[in-house]
């Protein structure tokens, strides 16, 4: 029987193209374009341009119940960023706020290595992308339980590594890009610059590192297990497959 919390709570579909166009895309063009004086002026372009993640993110916090301190971190950053500009604060404020949030997520996941939860069983291994419990089953049966342990130790270093990159490159492309004074539309021109180039040059690479981890993960359960990807995929990611081969058998057969 499910719970009313789970009931009520409808299932968070990944939109990586709505998150691009809402959280990169949208603001980067406002405050690029829109902070002259004969538009919105510089702190109008500000607040709409960061109200438009801020708002996003606040939705799929409070929609998909997304209660996570890296969530919160990212809603945090965004209001940091507008406090800055707002208060007009020395610019070399944003370099070190680019840098100590990723910072932060990756201490995070090192000192929780040292506790009953490691972020990275909450972010990779864990029951909704992953049959966690046939997994440890297998492990227990086979007496791999501790290397498979140590592994997930690497697997997490490697993590905290992946947000100590985000924070150099963070600092590194805020010094670089944002040299004009907060509170004026050539800071709002190059935060939006920076924010557009961030995108490639840190959320890809970043994304592509993650993919790498979880890989190495993987390959470190095929390993030990024995099992393919589908034998332990997360039985209601399982269910949705099927659902879709279904779907696609019912339209290839009615036409």
């Amino acid at each position: 029987m499910k719970s009313p919390n789970s009931s009520n709570t409808p299932d968070h579909q990944p939109r990586p193209w709505i998150d691009l166009l809402v959280s990169i895309i949208i603001p980067s063009v406002i405050l690029m374009k829109f902070s002259g004086d004969e538009h919105l002026g510089s702190v109008n372009a500000l607040i709409l341009g960061l109200a438009f993640p801020l708002g996003w993110g606040l939705f799929e916090l409070i929609r998909y119940h997304k209660k996570n301190f890296i969530a919160l971190l990212g809603l945090i950053s965004v209001a940091l960023t507008g406090g800055i500009g707002l208060l007009e604060l020395d610019a070399g404020w944003l370099a070190i706020k680019e840098a100590a949030v990723p910072a932060v997520i990756g201490l995070a996941v090192l000192i929780s290595t040292r506790t009953r939860y490691p972020l990275v069983r909450t972010l990779l291994y864990n029951p909704n992308v992953l049959d966690v419990d046939k997994i440890h089953a297998s492990l227990e049966e086979k007496g791999c339980v501790d290397q498979f342990e140590a592994r997930l130790l690497k697997a997490s270093y490697f993590f905290s590594g992946t947000f100590l990159f985000s924070s150099i490159m963070n600092y590194v492309l805020a010094k670089w890009i944002v040299v004009s004074p907060s509170g004026t539309e050539a800071f709002n021109e190059e935060l939006g610059r920076m924010t557009l180039v961030s995108y490639p040059m840190i959320a890809i690479p970043s994304m592509i590192m993650m993919i790498l981890i979880f890989y190495y993960l993987w390959r470190t359960i095929r390993r030990l297990t024995g099992y393919t990807l589908e034998e332990v995929m997360a039985p209601h990611l399982v269910e949705k497959e099927k659902e879709k081969e279904r779907k696609r058998a019912e339209s290839g057969s009615s036409k």
